[in-house]
């Protein structure tokens, strides 16, 4: 036997069952002491599984180019529609989604149309909110794209 005292384990508060949100494989974290995590979990703990890297992806259409006239909102539409195709692709669904990156060029127009870019989420990959978090850069790789996301899904 051991002599070593036994250390206990950091205590995990999971996410509160709610009817609308898909089941996820993931324990969603989002201690009760943070603020309220609307739209996004403060961490997720991942189940076992294949992990699946998803590279940038932005409002590109099968072209390769971006549309420089259309908004914020038109673009992040796309971009969903590209990683939710990405996820397919490589075997995922949004619930097993553990991380999304946003990258905007404009902070103050994402957080302007909050309410619109919410219903596109929505409309892609339901009511799952991973861990999530969002940077303003000064520029994308196409000069047009004003929106690029990036993830990491976990596939059970």
């Amino acid at each position: 036997m051991s002599t070593q005292p036994m250390t206990p384990e950091p205590t995990r508060q999971p996410a509160a069952p709610q009817p609308t949100r898909p089941s996820t494989p993931h324990e969603l974290v989002n201690p009760p002491q943070l603020a309220a995590a609307i739209g996004f979990s403060h961490a997720v703990a991942a189940g076992p599984g294949r992990t699946v890297y998803l590279g940038g992806q932005a409002a590109l259409h099968p072209d390769g180019t971006v549309d420089p006239k259309a908004t914020l909102v038109e673009q992040f539409d796309l971009a969903l529609a590209n990683m939710a195709a990405t996820l397919s692709a490589a075997g995922a669904r949004p619930e097993h989604l553990v991380t999304v990156t946003v990258f905007a060029t404009n902070a103050e127009q994402y957080r302007a149309d909050l309410k619109e870019l919410g219903a596109v989420w929505r409309r892609h990959l339901g009511k799952h909110y991973p861990a999530m978090a969002f940077f303003e850069v000064k520029g994308l790789f196409d000069p047009a794209a004003l929106v690029e996301l990036t993830g990491v899904a976990v596939v059970p």
